[in-house]
């Protein structure tokens, strides 16, 4: 094959595997974003798989946690609102908090409208 010819199909090689890699790069980020899509809704899923979402309140009002949809929770004591916020996670009837400053603490659904949680007593608003 005459030297002409090679750096011909060299260049038309390197120009057709160009177009192909913007192909695969396009598929690539199409195929990114349907993952992405289907992780999202698996925790939306995940997030909304307990009925304990909403407002939890002692009986005095001084205790009040909110237990939010994304997993995370405020919670005001007294006159102090967000006292403490960070993420819950809740198991059956079983809740565990993880503070945004480390605390950890627990506490328990003893029906669709009661928690008992570190001492305290708390029921659904």
């Amino acid at each position: 094959m005459p030297m002409h010819s090679s750096k011909i199909a060299a260049g038309v090689m390197t120009a057709l595997l160009a177009s192909m890699s913007g192909s695969f790069s396009g598929a690539s980020e199409k195929m990114q974003k349907s993952v992405d899509t289907e992780n999202s809704k698996t925790k939306e899923v995940q997030m909304l798989q307990h009925a304990y979402v909403g407002m939890w309140v002692t009986d005095d009002g001084r205790v009040r946690h909110e237990l939010l949809p994304n997993n995370r929770y405020d919670e005001a004591r007294g006159n102090r609102e967000s006292a403490y916020q960070g993420r819950y996670e809740v198991t059956g009837n079983h809740i565990e908090y993880w503070d945004d400053t480390g605390f950890t603490a627990d506490g328990d659904f003893v029906d669709e409208n009661t928690l008992h949680h570190g001492g305290m007593i708390l029921r659904r608003k």
